[in-house]
């Protein structure tokens, strides 16, 4: 029986706690200016605004499901965020997941952001991963994940899509995406990483969790063509038109989505 896949992707604001307490910012300082400030010191410290991983808190947790023990519910497209969710519970029930389903995991950078990102952040939380960073047999005397788990850069357990097709080298990572869209598949959808701050700080959510979900699921299709590319599973079409066919179902909110998905 083929194992769950689990394509995710996050989106992180910036942890304004952290960053008023590293920098003793007064408390009469909005948030805006907070993270402003911050980002200057930053780039006279490292020429950069990019805050280290620690200090990017999980705003959303974005996930396409895929099944194959069930009919029912065999795809599914989800987020763990707000206001069902705070950071701490959507880390714990990620995780949660992977404990329930042991799944194959895919992400586009997930092993140089994603999963670092998450890792802090679980540890502030008191979080526990068991099967996630298991590196031996779950049963005694059992070897199911010391060939291959989820932590390990070159096993597969988690897949890293950028990572592996760039072949591990910088020069050869590329953007999720132009390699959606040389696939003909849409490209990114929505805020955009540069705005999802501002787009969390006006209040639309939704748009940050839509955006998310859309990167979501653009990994898992182009993980289908990287499963075709290599021989594992040759009936891309079969598995497009299942989720084809289950955004119609949420027409509304995929209708740009399908818009842009080619045909070809």
């Amino acid at each position: 029986m083929n194992a769950p896949i689990l394509a995710f992707d996050i989106e992180t604001i910036p942890d304004v706690k952290m960053l008023r307490c590293m920098h003793d910012f007064a408390d009469e300082i909005d948030d805006t200016e907070v993270v402003q400030m911050a980002q200057r010191l930053q780039r006279q410290e490292k020429d950069s605004d990019f805050f280290p991983l620690p200090l990017h808190q999980v705003a959303v947790i974005s996930c396409m499901l895929r099944r194959f023990d069930t009919d029912d519910e065999a795809l599914k497209i989800f987020s763990l965020t707000a206001p069902e969710y705070d950071e701490a519970s959507a880390i714990e029930m990620f995780f949660k997941i992977i404990e329930k389903y042991t799944p194959q995991l895919v992400s586009w950078n997930g092993g140089g952001f994603d999963l670092p990102v998450l890792n802090y952040r679980a540890m502030q939380h008191g979080i526990v991963a068991r099967s996630y960073w298991c590196t031996r047999g779950l049963d005694a005397g059992g070897d199911k994940f010391r060939w291959n788990n989820y932590t390990s850069r070159y096993h597969e357990r988690h897949l890293d899509l950028m990572d592996v097709l760039g072949m591990y080298q910088p020069r050869g990572w590329a953007q999720l995406d132009t390699v959606a869209q040389l696939c003909g598949l849409p490209g990114k959808i929505g805020v955009g990483g540069a705005g999802v701050w501002g787009a969390w700080q006006n209040g639309r959510q939704d748009d940050v969790r839509d955006y998310c979900e859309n990167d979501a699921l653009l990994t898992y299709l182009l993980y289908l063509r990287f499963q075709c590319f290599r021989g594992e599973n040759t009936d891309v079409n079969a598995e497009e038109k299942r989720v084809r066919a289950h955004l119609q179902q949420d027409k509304e909110r995929w209708q740009e989505f399908l818009s842009q998905w080619s045909d070809n």
